[in-house]
């Protein structure tokens, strides 16, 4: 299919060359960004919109959901800008390359944390929904995530004593506060205590 509004051609304004050389660092512009530089303003809000910023998921975790995301939804060109852009940053070998197009989470090529990233994007593509057993897997799997977490506060094999406080319940909302806590209170075996 042809593109309705063609890339713009090289030389590009000043400020637009600078926008897409900091991104593509001395490679050819994607198209996208050849026909946003057709319009000055709105190629300086694009890349000013840090869709790619520094959040709560590594560059690995980041590009697994997005590679995986993009091969579900048949976005060619997208998964490809991702692969050629970021894959070797984020350590992603051509096995796992491969596996976010045409593979399952349980290919040998991924880790256990790389498998929930895979089951958790199939579930959501598939179902617009995570059941309780893979929400509760990604909460075992996730235990350093920012949004809410246990933190234990007595190592194991600790003495405490009596009010000694064990663990402490994080969140960064009171949404996910209440979340922490509910799940808390109905995990009996969350912790166990010995008297010596």
């Amino acid at each position: 299919m042809s593109a309705r509004i063609a890339p713009a051609s090289a030389p590009f304004d000043k400020d637009v060359a600078e926008l897409i050389e900091r991104t593509m660092q001395g490679r050819p512009p994607l198209h996208l960004f050849a026909t946003l530089a057709r319009d000055s303003r709105l190629c300086n809000k694009f890349f000013a919109g840090g869709l790619l910023d520094k959040g709560n998921l590594t560059i690995r975790q980041r590009e697994i959901v997005i590679n995986r995301t993009t091969a579900l939804c048949r976005s060619e060109y997208e998964w490809g800008v991702h692969v050629a852009m970021f894959a070797e940053q984020a350590g992603l070998t051509a096995e796992q390359i491969r596996s976010t197009a045409s593979g399952t989470a349980e290919d040998s090529c991924w880790s256990k944390q790389d498998r929930l990233l895979i089951r958790l994007c199939d579930a959501l593509h598939r179902d617009c929904d995570i059941d309780e057993e893979l929400w509760h897997d990604k909460l075992a799997g996730a235990p350093k995530a920012a949004a809410a977490g246990v933190r234990f506060l007595s190592p194991l094999g600790t003495l405490v004593a009596d009010g000694d406080p064990l663990l402490e319940i994080h969140a960064q909302s009171p949404g996910e506060l209440a979340y922490a806590l509910e799940f808390a209170q109905c995990q009996h075996s969350l912790v166990t205590l010995q008297r010596p």
